[in-house]
């Protein structure tokens, strides 16, 4: 058996593992071939990992865009419904939020979709009915 590192520059990823049939050292012209073969594997698995990555990053902005996009109609429901500026809304979101431990994005859902009227949301920061 020998054993050829994987490696990116100092790093070793891994290792390739080579088995034969009968013992000894590996010839000269099996060597090239073995690290041929390492750096082979080598590039394929940093590819496949930055091609995951670049994956789970991209899942990650959508919904963040998502998100905001929710929220965004969400303060739009508050400053119409309740005469808040605009530019108020986000932290009437927040605080109503911060004080039932819920997400923002979840009330933010709820709001545009009926489910929770702006006057719970705004009774409950104001104190009044808009």
């Amino acid at each position: 058996m020998h054993t050829v590192p994987l490696r990116l520059r100092e790093q070793i990823i891994g290792a390739l593992n080579l088995f034969g049939t009968a013992p000894g050292t590996l010839s000269e012209a099996d060597q090239h071939v073995a690290r041929a073969l390492a750096e082979t594997a080598t590039i394929g698995i940093l590819s496949e990992r930055a091609i995951r990555h670049g994956e789970v990053l991209t899942e990650q902005l959508q919904t963040a865009l998502n998100s905001r996009v929710i929220i965004e109609q969400a303060k739009g429901v508050l400053a119409h419904a309740g005469g808040v500026p605009i530019d108020e809304t986000f932290a009437v979101l927040r605080d109503y939020g911060r004080a039932r431990q819920t997400r923002l994005t979840d009330i933010a859902q709820q709001l545009v979709t009926g489910a929770l009227a702006p006057e719970e949301v705004l009774d409950s920061t104001f104190g009044r009915r808009p």
